[in-house]
């Protein structure tokens, strides 16, 4: 073979792993590493601390926890972890513990999976009884450093797996914290779907000399590109729930995720799709852990068609049967749209994303495009013409489906008769008009008007100029910042990312987005764009922050 090293490597058994790793692999069916195993794996074999930047769902994983894996064999086993693996939800510690678990099988190892809502009684037994490596959120690790429970000090490596969405949940000062109670010496990996700003000044503090990986999307799938077709319509406000139905009709999704920015919006929009016939399921971060693994359960098993969540809820949600990502609003920022729609297109799959934007939110369409390079064409919503037609062609397939397939002969004492008496034809159409109709699907009249775009250059944004004697605290000029009053402080134990995290996890807002905040001792102030501000009061008046229901409003001047 000719050519640079890295294209030398082409299967796992180039890459230098161990035999009990490589033999697991075979098992598993793993044929050849992706782009980012492949480029990631050598160096982290070396010992190298490792910055690694590549599109969810093409293989991060296995091109952490395979090195991670081999250096704890190789060093041996002893009664304290001697690899952590922080990521940013508990549904994401589930499946990286349980990866670890099938690559490490041979080699024993023992990989504990440490998050809040789970019996922390069995988290101190499994720590007593000692474990090899640990997958945890950070406040979690936190929990358990504070009671004396986990010992960092003979930790070898550190893994920070989507180390955005970390950062954009306000993990950033819970990450600082962990890492600063870990041995200098150790190994440290970071890898991330996007790189902003922030991650840098983290790398530059915490990664010694880091080896630096940065795949785009085509090349994370080994220059396939993501074949994920991406569309949008302009909806008016009042027509979405009209216009999601039609979409999801035309579309005909095996299984669909379906975004919403509240938990409010999505009990509300799951309640209205169930009421039009389709089998939608809420997600959002106000249900245990329980009842979100029962939601994903059903999905999985194709007795749900649609899980209506919110972006915090179904982050590390990955289903193979996923084939569109609906967003029921813009994302307010690029990179959670990247998030959202790398559920589906993972691994070279098919899939398709669909953005149903307002008038108002037609420019950040445009500033994703920017930011992902990729174009997002906006289409014409289907009409009611569609929408017949589509349904008419399903009843044609499932037809044709069964005169190909099924054993008819038990009918022909129905048809028979009827033919005696009226054309075959006329028999024919009767059936197909009863075939159609017990379809189920709602009779949908409503034409959805049509949204006209200015012209090109022409000015958009029709805010009204400020408002006089109102201050100089509060901005409310275009792209300007509102404070909000949040009725809980320090007397209840209330942080910065506590206030960030419910913001993001409830909003369309991302941590990134949110400004300065100020934290007295039974109230805090929370800076926010100003055309997110009643959204993000609706947002936190459903939710509860350190177990209270605040009060929740514009700071009064």
């Amino acid at each position: 073979m000719t050519g640079p090293v890295a294209a030398d490597l082409a299967g796992f058994a180039d890459l230098a792993l161990r035999p009990e790793l490589l033999r697991v692999l075979a098992e598993l069916g793993y044929e050849e590493p992706t782009p980012i195993q492949r480029t990631a794996i050598p160096p982290l074999l070396a010992g190298r601390d490792l910055v690694g930047q590549a599109a969810t769902g093409t293989g991060k994983t296995a091109a952490f926890a395979l090195p991670v894996l081999q250096r704890i064999a190789t060093a041996g086993a002893g009664h304290h972890p001697a690899a952590l693996v922080l990521v940013p939800t508990r549904e994401l510690a589930v499946q990286v513990c349980e990866a670890m678990h099938r690559y490490g099988r041979e080699l024993g190892t023992r990989v504990l999976p440490i998050y809040g809502g789970q019996p922390i009684g069995r988290q101190l037994r499994a720590l007593e009884q000692g474990v090899d490596v640990v997958v945890a959120t950070p406040g979690r690790v936190l929990d358990h450093l504070a009671r004396g429970t986990l010992d960092l000090d003979g930790l070898r490596v550190v893994v920070l797996d989507e180390a955005d969405e970390m950062l954009d949940m306000g993990f950033a000062e819970d990450i600082e914290a962990i890492l600063e109670r870990t041995p200098d010496d150790r190994q440290t990996m970071l890898f991330s779907a996007t790189m902003p700003p922030r991650i840098d000044g983290m790398v530059r503090r915490y990664l010694t000399d880091p080896e630096r990986i940065v795949l785009g999307r085509a090349a994370s799938t080994g220059g396939e590109a993501a074949r994920v077709r991406q569309n949008a319509y302009l909806v008016p406000r009042g027509h979405k729930p009209v216009a999601l139905g039609r979409v999801l009709d035309v579309e005909a999704p095996t299984a669909a995720v379906v975004f919403c920015r509240t938990r409010e919006e999505v009990d509300r929009l799951t309640e209205t799709l169930n009421g039009r016939g389709y089998r939608a399921e809420a997600l959002h971060g106000g249900m245990d852990q329980q009842q979100r693994d029962r939601v994903v359960g059903r999905l999985r098993a194709a007795t749900a068609d649609l899980v209506v969540a919110t972006d915090v809820a179904a982050r590390g949600l990955d289903i193979e049967q996923l084939t569109h990502v609906v967003n029921y609003d813009v994302p307010s920022a690029p990179e959670s749209y990247v998030h959202r729609i790398g559920r589906v297109g993972r691994a070279g799959r098919e899939g398709v994303a669909i953005t149903l934007a307002e008038p108002r939110e037609h420019r950040m369409l445009k500033t994703i495009e920017r930011a992902t390079g990729h174009r997002i064409p906006v289409g014409k919503l289907p009409t009611v013409a569609d929408l017949r037609a589509r349904r008419l062609e399903l009843t044609r397939a499932a037809l044709r489906e069964s005169l190909l397939d099924d054993d008819l002969e038990r009918f022909r004492a129905v048809v028979e008769p009827l033919a005696e008496e009226f054309d075959v034809l006329e028999v024919a159409l009767a059936a197909v008009k009863l075939a159609h109709e017990s379809g189920g699907a709602a009779d949908d009249e409503e034409e959805v008007p049509d949204v006209e775009l200015p012209p090109a250059g022409a000015r958009r944004d029709r805010r009204p100029a400020p408002t006089a004697g109102r201050g100089s605290r509060r901005r409310r000029a275009n792209g300007g910042m509102t404070r909000l009053f949040v009725g809980v402080g320090r007397s209840a134990r209330v942080r910065p990312q506590d206030l960030v995290g419910a913001i993001a996890g409830e909003s369309q807002l991302t941590g990134r987005d949110i400004g300065a905040i100020e934290i007295a001792d039974r109230f805090s102030l929370v800076e926010v764009p100003e055309g997110a501000a009643d959204d993000v009061v609706a947002a936190l008046r459903a939710t509860t922050i350190k177990g209270r229901r605040p009060t929740v409003r514009r700071e009064r001047f």
